[in-house]
């Protein structure tokens, strides 16, 4: 994006990083002052890395682009920890070395896998293209992750006037007392 969209040169990019980094630290100190993460601290986590990615792709200029990536930098950083105190934090003390092992391998072997998927994006359709595509891994986790807690930890949710509610939808006691009542006529 530096050097492609915006033709700036290294020091931009570099100052871009630099950018970036103090998201990361600031998601750091965010992360630090929690004692313990939970499922829905993930998914916010997730979801707010998939809003960031979409902000930097829409950006029109340098410096509203470095400003989305410390949304980037924060969210990114506040995943990573949570995911990994949130795996150790719940894994019994004997496996916790062989589930760290497995969570390592998915972080670190993802990467051979989506860095030549987003590298063709980025070289076929340019870079905002590829910010979405990594857009959609942020989205895609935090999907997931409502479908494991609606399955697994009863978590009942709907859609109210186009926003998505916590908990269960209102009743409508008139029209389920009509319908009890025609029940009971036939």
């Amino acid at each position: 994006m530096s050097i492609g969209v915006f033709h700036a040169g290294a020091g931009q990019y570099g100052l871009l990083t630099s950018i970036m980094a103090v998201g990361s630290v600031a998601g750091a100190l965010l992360a630090a002052r929690r004692a313990k993460p939970d499922v829905v601290l993930l998914l916010a986590a997730a979801a707010t890395f998939g809003f960031g990615c979409v902000l930097a792709a829409t950006m029109p200029n340098y410096w509203l682009f470095g400003l989305a990536l410390t949304v980037i930098g924060v969210s990114a950083q506040n995943f990573t920890i949570a995911t990994n105190s949130f795996v150790q934090l719940s894994t019994e003390p004997v496996m916790r070395g062989r589930v760290i092992a497995i969570l390592l391998a998915m972080f670190l072997g993802g990467t051979p896998i989506g860095a030549p998927i987003v590298g063709w994006i980025a070289g076929s359709f340019g870079p905002r293209w590829a910010l979405g595509f990594g857009a959609t891994s942020g989205f895609a986790a935090t999907i997931v992750g409502i479908y494991y807690l609606s399955q697994y930890r009863h978590l009942q949710t709907h859609i109210d006037a186009g926003r998505f509610v916590k908990g269960q939808p209102p009743v409508d006691l008139e029209s389920s007392h009509r319908s009890t009542i025609e029940q009971k006529i036939t």
